[in-house]
């Protein structure tokens, strides 16, 4: 074949080749690359399909979708609004409280529209859990800590309800709730202090507001504490997610009962890396009962400074134990003075439980009801010595905290934000107070509480509420539930004075 006749061959060769791809089938048809090949239909490649739901028993060993069927209904959104209201800028110019200046120009400013405090409306959400069916729920603090409006929104987000604070308790972050319902999904609670590290567990709550979610995880440790967050800390820490949101939410078990109420979260990020903490509900089933019984939460009281046991103080007082806590110290007229209970005591054993730590004292004896009569072990000079000590309230109660389910209620708050002791010697030798004065002494005020800025500090003390004479923290709570109206009038000792304060949202 010469060059031209080959030349001829191959053009018409990619013609026919290129007519040949041009005709191709739809994708749908697949063929050989040698020869051309036969026809296959993609369309009718078969899958095999088995539409059966899974058996009951291969479901109860892989899928949780019936527990959380159960448990799910209880977990509601709690949404709480507050009107946050800026501070006067005037007050803070050095010369806007002179006389000749306000004289002048004082009332002029004020009325001045750029000078006026601006208000705005804060909201905050989180999520709670239903222990009965009459309507209680149990949530944090600080997810309706200051609230002026707390909304309840069932699991299916159909219903909504206002919900009422019954009393709240920063010290453990829990928060108790009302609304007005009949036959709620209540969840089942459970014996916090028999689960163990390796359970599973199921945290599910509405994190970030997207709806109810669920996580997994297991418990990654129990009875964790100093961590910061609260003052009476008995954690369970655990690997299931949590994050902004799941804040009162449920922490339940493996069979959807509930272990703890989903707190915080240990993170660099603020979302979740692992791991959260969930108050145990067995310290919150005493938190939950006491604020029904009182409005408020009140605690065992030893009067005992303790101290841990070190390697160095074990041989120095010459005992074989590393668990336990050293008496320090005993609170004249206190629960341990009257028990019989030394400097030097080692307390190994409370109400017929071992002592762990100082922390783990601390916890069960603020757990104990005032006037209970206790067991405690000792160890003195070597040898184990029984005692019985019948506790005391413990002081330091938090002034209108808890709001009382009563016809008297104070559902005001004017008076939130203060945590008011009895005077005792210590107090009034350190304030300077005579022994003939009485009333209850302001051992904390958090600064955005409106007696703050009406000018009640840290160890003032507070002699009569609306004219009525208290003597006593007692006392004083007890008038503070009955403020009513838009402002209360504090009599009190400051720095060696006396004077009336009026305490009022409007400042």
């Amino acid at each position: 074949m010469n060059q031209f006749t080959f030349s001829k061959f191959l053009v018409a060769t990619t013609v026919v080749a290129s007519i040949a791809i041009l005709a191709a089938p739809p994708n749908n048809y697949a063929y050989d690359w040698w020869p051309f090949g036969e026809k296959t239909d993609r369309s009718a490649v078969p899958v095999v399909i088995d539409d059966t739901p899974l058996s009951a028993e291969r479901k109860a060993t892989t899928s949780i979708a019936p527990m959380i069927k159960k448990i799910s209904p209880s977990v509601v959104n709690v949404y709480s609004s507050k009107v946050v209201r800026s501070q006067n800028q005037l007050e803070h110019m050095p010369f806007f409280n002179d006389p000749f200046f306000r004289h002048f120009f004082g009332d002029r400013l004020e009325s001045s529209p750029q000078w006026k405090p601006k208000s705005r409306k804060e909201q905050s959400l989180g999520s709670g859990v239903i222990v009965s069916g009459d309507g209680y729920i149990l949530t944090n603090n600080h997810v309706v800590d200051g609230a002026d409006e707390v909304k309840i929104a069932l699991a299916d987000s159909k219903k909504e309800f206002i919900a009422q604070v019954i009393g709240t308790d920063p010290k453990t972050d829990i928060a108790l709730l009302k609304v007005d319902g009949k036959d709620l999904p209540a969840a089942t609670l459970a014996d916090s202090d028999i689960i163990e590290v390796g359970d599973f567990v199921v945290a599910i709550g509405n994190p970030f507001g997207v709806g109810q979610t669920v996580t997994s995880g297991i418990v990654s440790a129990i009875g964790r504490g100093n961590i910061g967050i609260t003052d009476y800390e008995d954690f369970i820490q655990t690997d299931a997610s949590i994050n902004p949101g799941n804040s009162g939410g449920a922490l339940v078990d493996a069979d959807g009962r509930l272990i703890g109420i989903n707190t915080a979260i240990l993170s660099r990020t603020g979302g979740n890396q692992g791991i959260g903490f969930a108050v145990p509900v067995n310290l919150v089933k005493s938190v939950m009962e006491r604020l029904l019984k009182h409005g408020r939460v009140v605690r065992g009281f030893l009067g005992v400074v303790i101290q841990e046991i070190t390697p160095d103080l074990a041989a120095a007082f010459d005992i074989d134990v590393d668990e336990g806590a050293i008496v320090s110290e005993v609170t004249p007229e206190s629960a341990a003075e009257a028990a019989g209970m030394e400097k030097g005591d080692v307390i190994v054993e409370f109400d017929g439980k071992a002592v762990k730590d100082v922390r783990h004292l601390r916890l069960m004896v603020a757990r104990t009801a005032p006037d209970s009569e206790v067991s405690v072990e000792v160890i003195r000079d070597r040898q184990r010595k029984p005692l019985t000590a019948v506790l005391k309230e413990l002081p330091g109660t938090e002034l209108a905290g808890s709001f009382d389910s009563g016809d008297d209620a104070d559902d005001s708050g004017l008076l939130r934000g203060i945590a008011v002791d009895d005077l005792n010697a210590n107090t009034r030798r350190q304030l300077g107070i005579s022994a003939d004065l009485d009333g209850a002494v302001v051992q904390d005020i958090e600064s955005d509480a409106p007696a703050y800025e009406a000018g009640l500090r840290e160890g003032d003390i507070i002699l009569e509420i609306n004219r009525t004479a208290v003597r006593n923290a007692a006392e004083a709570i007890k008038e503070s539930r009955r403020v009513k109206g838009d402002s209360v009038l504090l009599y009190v000792w400051s720095k060696g004075g006396r004077r009336y304060i009026v305490v009022s949202e409007s400042r």
